[in-house]
């Protein structure tokens, strides 16, 4: 279960989970940081709120935030686009998204968990208190990325990490995991997570059937990571999976059997520090 804490520390919530890949467990959503030799990259931006943890874990990495070669977006929910427009408006920093998810990133259309949902199992404790945590994260007056682009291969080929998109629609039309091949690292978003506060179990799992545009085509869509080498998994929700990619879908797909194990490595192999 992923948890939402008002005390956010980079020191203890950022990590090094692959050699130029840093991890950003947010108080309720994820994001990532990819550097090298020529620069850094942001995958996802948390809620509009998280824009001052955003910030805070670039400079506890020695970087500043103009500096960006790009924001990534695996999809367009405004927990994962909440520093998007924020950076693309003062400092010119391209917004980039799969061509499926463009017009959701840029706000023409809206893929999103609707108030009434919510508020139809806000009865619950825990839903209760994410929706209180989403609004005052800014969910409600979340601005689109206007100027977001389309991403294609050779793009983002140029990119730090050398990042390869691989779609995965259902979660939201355009829905992408981001592979880092190099680091055999792969940034999953929401396609599967490793928690969230609404959860009740920890390790690989599907969301909630109301947060996904088409939940059948999300899980149908895990078919398109199959064969994908990849040995650390990033969330946008819970933490890091230190763990094959083939085990993390495996364990979503038949979670009685695999998630224990799953989550017992998970516990145990614990991230790296930054270094």
């Amino acid at each position: 279960m992923q948890q939402q804490t008002t005390g956010w520390d980079p020191a203890t919530s950022v990590s090094e989970q692959a050699s130029g890949v840093y991890f950003a467990e947010g108080p309720a959503s994820n994001w990532t940081v990819v550097r090298d030799g020529t620069g850094y990259i942001l995958i996802d931006s948390g809620y509009p709120d998280d824009r001052r943890h955003v910030l805070a874990s670039l400079h506890y990495l020695g970087l500043e935030p103009a500096d960006a070669l790009a924001l990534v977006v695996t999809h367009g929910h405004v927990d994962h686009t909440g520093s998007a427009a924020f950076f693309s408006e003062s400092y010119g920093t391209p917004v980039l998204c799969a061509p499926g998810e463009l017009a959701h990133v840029q706000g023409k259309e809206k893929h999103q968990v609707t108030l009434g949902q919510v508020l139809s199992r806000a009865w619950r404790p825990c839903v209760f208190r994410w929706m209180v945590h989403a609004i005052r994260a800014g969910a409600l007056a979340a601005r689109p990325a206007t100027r977001a682009e389309a991403w294609d291969a050779a793009r983002l080929r140029t990119l730090p990490g050398r990042p390869v998109a691989l779609s995965v629609p259902g979660h939201t039309p355009g829905n992408a995991a981001i592979l880092l091949p190099e680091a055999r690292a792969i940034v999953v978003g929401d396609s599967f997570v490793s928690g969230h506060p609404i959860s009740r179990t920890s390790g690989p799992q599907m969301l909630p059937a109301m947060y996904h545009s088409d939940p059948g085509a999300a899980f149908a869509a895990l078919r398109n990571l199959a064969g994908v080498d990849a040995s650390v998994v990033l969330p946008g929700h819970g933490p890091a999976l230190r763990i094959p990619l083939a085990e993390a879908v495996g364990c979503v797909v038949s979670p009685s059997r695999t998630r224990s194990r799953a989550a017992r490595r998970t516990r145990q192999d614990g991230p790296r520090g930054t270094g």
